[in-house]
């Protein structure tokens, strides 16, 4: 998961339809349809244009999140047979990263998309692909420079809370008195802050509403039963729980079953396949999931192979394509869950 978020300075919001899972650039591929829709070519699809090679590098894939983006960059790169894709082993080691984004460059491959595991621990190799002269598309965690990156693709954590907090505000807005508690990430990450902090500014538009606990996990299933089981206890009625991953949230709602609640609503965080299944069932707590779109890594294939090909993006009048984009962090229940169960991730 990302370790920074780009500042509201430096954001280029990008309204796209996350389902449709990758951007429209100006040359396409005209690959058939694939079941996989977060992998599937534009309809809008014209001839194949200039071959190009992309080096892709990422963390390892120790969370459903992160194996989702490997699949999703894979699958998009499979869609076009102008593009011939470099993948690395995943690793969250940043000297052998390092060694795996030099290895690419001395390959001279045309384009770079990396998802660093410390943005600014990869900087300098940012740049020095810049300066080989090679365009790096910079996946979700951002490097510390925006000269290391031609382009910079993420998520919105500061929206994911922005969004938990107002479905859940709207759900509430008639109880009085309401009470609502976070099962959040890890502490010690930066995105961790950027979704409390988009969760409690939300809530702040609701003055019934108060949020009597807080406890942060681990992104684990054992961390999210361990943690939820200690605010269950602690907390023995309350009318909302925003969880910050759907991979945790698999341990809180063990948690919740075991104790027997069931006298609040839900609201997961990511997009997990299993989440988006529940909320369809409608058979538990969990009502809704915040998306934190892993089908950012096809968007970023796709700019990839814009920017080996000197295309831009179709439907903006600009030839190049934008310097940042930042992904709308979707409310998924019920009512829309069949759009987007194909990019739930495992």
């Amino acid at each position: 998961m990302p370790e920074k978020i780009l500042t509201s300075r430096r954001r280029v919001l990008f309204g796209a339809a996350i389902g449709a899972g990758a951007l429209v650039t100006g040359c396409t591929s005209n690959a058939s349809s694939s079941d996989e829709s977060a992998a599937t070519a534009p309809e809008t699809a014209d001839k194949p244009g200039k071959p190009v090679t992309i080096g892709f590098a990422g963390p390892q894939a120790d969370h459903g999140w992160l194996n989702a983006i490997n699949e999703n960059a894979t699958r998009r790169a499979e869609q076009y047979e102008d593009v011939t894709l470099e993948i690395t082993e995943g690793s969250n080691d940043t000297a052998t990263q390092i060694g795996q984004i030099t290895t690419l460059i001395n390959k001279k491959v045309d384009v770079l998309v990396i998802l660093p595991a410390d943005g600014k621990a990869l900087t300098q190799t940012g740049l020095e692909a810049t300066r080989a002269g090679i365009p790096v598309v910079n996946l979700d965690r951002i490097f510390d420079s925006p000269q290391a990156y031609r382009c910079w693709i993420g998520g919105d954590n500061y929206g994911m809370g922005l969004n938990a907090g107002r479905y859940i505000g709207e759900r509430l807005k008639d109880v009085a008195d309401a009470k609502v508690v976070e099962l959040a990430g890890l502490d010690t990450l930066e995105l961790t802050k950027q979704r409390t902090q988009g969760f409690d500014d939300a809530l702040g538009n609701y003055p019934n509403i108060t949020k009597v606990a807080r406890q942060a996990a681990e992104f684990t299933v054992e961390s999210g039963q361990a943690k939820m089981a200690q605010l269950l206890q602690a907390q023995k009625d309350f009318d909302a729980l925003w969880n910050h991953d759907d991979d945790q949230g698999v341990g809180a709602l063990r948690a919740i079953e075991q104790a027997g609640r069931d006298e609040f609503v839900m609201v997961g965080g990511a997009g997990s396949k299993s989440a988006m299944e529940a909320i369809q069932s409608d058979d538990s707590v969990l009502k809704a999931t915040v998306l934190y779109p892993p089908t950012m890594a096809a968007s970023a294939i796709d700019l990839a192979r814009a920017l080996g090909q000197g295309k831009g993006v179709s439907g903006l009048a600009e030839l190049e394509i934008p310097s940042s984009l930042t992904l709308y962090s979707a409310i998924v229940t019920k009512d829309n869950v069949e759009d987007y169960l194909p990019t739930g991730f495992i």
